[in-house]
């Protein structure tokens, strides 16, 4: 590494624990709210979530722009990544290729994600109140459905490989019974994590909210 990579790599590494964390915990457990109480869940989760303090100043500093940069420095490092598995084809490096890999689908899904909700709504296309029936669209459409589903794998595991390695390159798990044990808690915290994301997919798609996404419709009509 030259110059200040080593720090720009450090900041990278610590940006994407911060952000892609809260990104994925805000959104894992706002979504899975539709999978638990349908419609009316998930519209009391959006509210919550709206309901903060200042939301808007919160998400822009503490998710959006770290995502920002972690995201496009993330390319960079992509971009310059050796892939040795065809030579060494041990775990960690088939995890280490399908890490810049899912950053690259992570970054583009996540930034889609928002144009299609966040940005929607603060532009006035779609009310916060309207969200459960645009995600009903969304995950009724065969083709944005198939997208959500690769998008939401590959974050989820972004964001666990990323922690193991986070907490490898920051000294935390050292030796190689720590990083093992790591590892397991990490693929726990996929498989759970990926889980909640695919039934929140799945309950977008149901019968609650093809009903409330028709009514919001007749309501649109009527105005």
């Amino acid at each position: 590494m030259k110059g200040n990579s080593y720090y720009s790599r450090k900041l990278h590494s610590l940006l994407g624990v911060i952000p892609l964390g809260l990104f994925i915990v805000e959104h894992g457990l706002t979504n899975y709210m539709a999978f638990e109480g349908g419609p009316e869940g998930f519209d009391s989760g959006v509210k919550l979530l709206n309901s903060l303090p200042l939301v808007w100043v919160l998400e822009l500093f503490l998710i959006f722009l770290p995502l920002l940069f972690h995201g496009i420095y993330g390319l960079y490092v992509a971009y310059q990544s050796n892939v040795n598995t065809g030579q060494f084809k041990y775990g960690r490096n088939w995890a280490f290729m399908w890490q810049r890999i899912s950053g690259v689908i992570t970054f583009i899904f996540v930034f889609w994600h928002v144009y299609q909700t966040r940005w929607q709504v603060a532009i006035g296309n779609v009310s916060h109140e309207e969200l459960g029936s645009h995600m009903h669209e969304i995950a009724t459409n065969p083709f944005y459905f198939i997208l959500y589903i690769i998008g939401v794998i590959a974050a989820v595991f972004h964001f666990s490989n990323g922690m193991w390695a986070f907490l490898v390159s920051w000294g935390i798990t050292v030796g190689p019974r720590a990083q093992k044990i790591s590892s397991y808690i990490w693929m726990g915290v996929f498989v759970l994590v990926a889980a909640l994301f695919l039934l929140s997919l799945v309950a977008f798609r149901g019968d609650e909210f093809k009903e409330a996404a028709a009514a919001a419709l007749a309501w649109s009509n009527i105005g």
